[in-house]
């Protein structure tokens, strides 16, 4: 998949959606949700066949309906709000900038968002993304499969710090740390506490403890939320760009900006300088003719 042209005025819409989003997700407060949206289109991704992925696909109906998508429509049904204001931006790009609202207006690291996704109409298969019921193995194929590697799991597992799990959505119920609504790396210091009375751990999550390349992970951003941030934003954004070659879209149309004014400047100094030695010529022959005329 390739990244289609982005222009001046797509980004003014994107800024605008950014805005939009801003005030939506703190006004309904369903930043996790957002984050869900987002990590469910883009976790379908398959890097040797180069399908699924964040496509926007996640609003067809067949995928939408997939057991692991329960409860997204109501996120889908948000953004329709924003998509009706800004109409060129496609829903591949305003589901992973919801994401990466979401994640910032809830104090979490800044993520580095660039446009130009293509829509898709066609759904992968259903059991693209992870079980929690399952194990390291199980997290491990499915990252594997997207490209992701083991430091990607578990930094985006940190992404648990929002939210909490609903029984009629995923069979689970429960918040994975004391305030669901801040992102921090609180995900991964209670993770090491072992099982705290009214928190969850799903067996996912028990098993980023257990598997010890995993755990050096936990144990490092349960210490340094620094780091949790800083790999946590690096994660997300491949996550988000999977089957991509997303370049600075600013930059490119910037640069092609600067690009048109440099050749009008230079063409303005090559008329310039024409013109000056037309005139020093022009007037070296008059200069000539008059020496020559005096004799």
């Amino acid at each position: 998949m390739g990244a289609f042209g982005v222009d001046e005025e797509y980004l003014r819409q994107i800024d605008g959606a950014r805005r939009h989003l801003h005030a939506l997700i703190s006004t309904k407060q369903c930043a996790p949700i957002m984050l869900r949206l987002a990590w469910h289109d883009a976790g379908t991704y398959d890097a040797k066949t180069r399908t699924g992925g964040p496509n926007g696909s996640i609003r067809n109906k067949e995928e939408l309906n997939h057991e692991a998508n329960r409860g997204l429509k109501i996120a889908v049904d948000l953004c329709e709000e924003v998509k009706s204001k800004y109409p060129r931006i496609t829903y591949a790009d305003l589901y992973q900038l919801a994401g990466v609202v979401a994640v910032e207006i809830t104090g979490g690291p800044t993520i580095d968002f660039v446009p130009g996704r293509k829509d898709s109409n066609e759904s992968p298969e259903e059991e693209r993304l992870p079980d929690a019921k399952q194990g390291a193995s199980h997290l491990r194929e499915v990252f594997y499969r997207m490209g992701l590697s083991d430091k990607d799991i578990v930094a985006l597992s940190g992404g648990h710090t929002l939210g909490r799990a609903r029984p009629e959505r995923s069979g689970f119920s429960g918040a994975w740390t004391k305030d669901p609504f801040k992102f921090d790396n609180s995900y991964f210091v209670e993770l090491l506490q072992g099982e705290t009375e009214g928190l969850l751990k799903l067996p996912t999550d028990k098993a980023l403890e257990q598997d010890p390349a995993f755990r050096r992970y936990v144990e490092l951003y349960a210490k340094d939320e620094a780091a949790f941030f800083r790999d946590y934003a690096e994660s997300h954004k491949k996550l988000s760009e999977l089957g991509y070659g997303l370049m600075s879209r600013r930059s490119s149309v910037a640069d092609k900006s600067r690009a048109t004014l440099t050749r009008g400047v230079l063409g303005v100094v090559i008329a310039v300088t024409f013109f000056m030695l037309g005139y020093l010529y022009d007037s070296h022959i008059r200069s000539r003719h008059l020496v020559l005329s005096t004799y």
